[in-house]
């Protein structure tokens, strides 16, 4: 029995959930640049303190940022050619002559241009261009090296053998044989030099970012997936975490049971950790991991907190998720350990799915606010504790997430019954049904209120950013600068001020 820690004591607030490649801009995808600040700009004038991000890792398959190729990089899409320009690092000349759409990412299409734009700024760095950041990226490099040597020779050698698994690499790299690391190293010595200068842009933006944010009263809230990628540096490099058999494949994967997104389960395919070996250390990946990511942003949402009290096993072999067993995890000596090395959990627990009293009791023992979905409060997975009346202030009220429907497209599905209960707990709603819904929200005792872009514009189902269970299509979506319905913004300004939310210079 955890005994639950008293609430604390939060300040009401409010923000948008937004992922940085859905901003627009002239490069196909969303960057740490121009309109990353001109956004941050939008929160502040709507009172709003919480922008709230996606993963920030590099994606793996299918784009999605919670299948990344590690725990602690971040993506170098986000890195503003834009910016590199002003650092010396890429001439103008560099980036004409390259077309985009204003709609959905092309990644293909992104991710060669990016490619070779960054490959010219290292080019340029190596024969001295932009000298002033040589003693900002040798500290970065040293700073780093624990995780930044590893994924950087991973990404090296990944590069020189395209589509191939790292399991599929020759015996000796795959086992990490010191000698052979060391060979490689040498041979790919320039693509590993330039995975690392990649590396220090990315998170030298993200930094200017976050503080660009923080004089404007806009904090930076990240997500941290449970699980991390088969295919990563961080399996690679420490196997012994990871339930892996002798050719370090996982023997059994990530997923959860069949449930109201899936029939079949989600099968993610993550490999499960081995958390007798984590125990064993006092849970230091884990703790390098939240320390690392809590330098990037001010609060992190913990995904899948459910799988910290038990997981759903599936055998490697079963093609879906329909199979398997619920096992226990650390949960409190986990936790107990992460509060103390990093003095407080600064954490939004990732509450939803098959919640049993132990995953509450788990939360609730360490204080952590829940999350409380209104979708599911009346339509689809259909559950009483997302109604607003039975809320606790420690919980953070979404309208929807990025695995929901909008709330434009949600409520165009709605069956007769599902409406008629909407009608009856919100009686105003067939007049705006996205506008009453975030009134609700935002009117809520919750400490949180974080509505998607997408609802905050009124958008239907063709804004969705991702249908669960599906692998392609998904984390795509763009908004271009001529969505932002001043109106529309205007209104979240209002219900921001109205119900207490607006930041204050306590919670600024």
């Amino acid at each position: 029995m955890i005994s639950p820690v008293p609430s604390p004591v939060r300040a009401r607030t409010a923000g948008v959930l937004l992922h940085p490649t859905s901003l627009p801009g002239p490069y196909g995808v969303g960057d740490f640049g121009p309109a990353a600040r001109a956004w941050v700009d939008t929160l502040a004038a709507a009172g709003q303190t919480w922008w709230q991000l996606l993963p920030l890792t590099p994606p793996g398959e299918g784009d999605s940022p919670y299948q990344a190729f590690s725990a602690f990089a971040a993506n170098p899409v986000l890195i503003s050619p834009d910016d590199l320009i002003t650092d010396g690092l890429l001439e103008a000349s560099d980036i004409a002559g390259e077309h985009f759409g204003p709609g959905r990412v092309d990644y293909p299409h992104v991710n060669r241009f990016k490619a070779t734009r960054l490959h010219r700024a290292w080019e340029r760095f190596r024969v001295g261009a932009a000298a002033q950041l040589k003693a900002t990226y040798t500290t970065f490099r040293k700073k780093q090296a624990a995780w930044l040597d590893d994924f950087a020779l991973f990404m090296a050698l990944k590069e020189s053998r395209p589509g191939v698994p790292w399991t599929d690499w020759p015996e000796e790299l795959v086992q990490r044989d010191p000698a052979a690391l060391k060979r490689a190293a040498d041979t790919l010595a320039e693509a590993v030099d330039r995975v690392r200068f990649t590396q220090f842009l990315v998170f030298r933006q993200l930094a200017a970012l976050r503080h660009y944010a923080r004089e404007r009263g806009v904090k930076l809230m990240g997500d941290l997936p449970i699980f991390i990628s088969a295919e990563s540096a961080d399996v690679w490099a420490h196997p012994e975490y990871f339930e892996l058999d002798a050719r370090r494949c996982p023997r059994v994967v990530a997923g959860v049971p069949p449930d109201f997104f899936c029939t079949t389960g989600q099968r993610w395919g993550n490999p499960h950790y081995n958390w007798k070996a984590m125990r064993r250390d006092g849970f230091a990946w884990w703790v390098a991991r939240l320390t690392a990511t809590l330098a990037e942003v001010d609060f992190v949402r913990l995904d899948h907190f459910r799988g910290f009290e038990a997981y759903w096993e599936v055998p490697a072999s079963c093609p879906t998720a329909e199979v398997g067993r619920w096992v226990k995890a650390p949960g409190a000596a986990l936790f107990t350990a992460l509060r103390t090395a990093l003095g407080g959990l600064p954490l939004i627990a990732e509450d939803l799915g098959e919640i049993t009293p132990e995953v509450d009791e788990l939360r609730l023992g360490f204080g952590l606010p829940g999350m409380r979905i209104l979708q599911f409060a009346f339509g689809g997975a259909v559950e009483d504790r997302f109604l607003p009346h039975g809320y606790e202030r420690n919980c953070a009220v979404y309208t929807g997430t990025h695995d929901n429907d909008t709330t434009a497209g949600w409520y165009a599905g709605l069956t007769p019954a599902e409406l008629a209960a909407l009608r009856r707990y919100v009686p105003g709603v067939d007049r705006d049904p996205v506008g009453e819904l975030l009134r609700v929200a935002w009117a809520s005792v919750a400490d949180f209120a974080i509505a998607p872009l997408q609802d905050v514009l009124g958008l239907g189902t063709e804004a969705r950013m991702n249908l669960p269970g599906t692998e392609t299509g998904n984390w795509s979506w763009r908004f271009t600068a001529d969505m932002l319905d001043p109106d529309r913004l205007e209104r979240l300004a209002e219900l921001t001020a109205t119900y207490g939310r607006r930041p204050t210079p306590a919670t600024a």
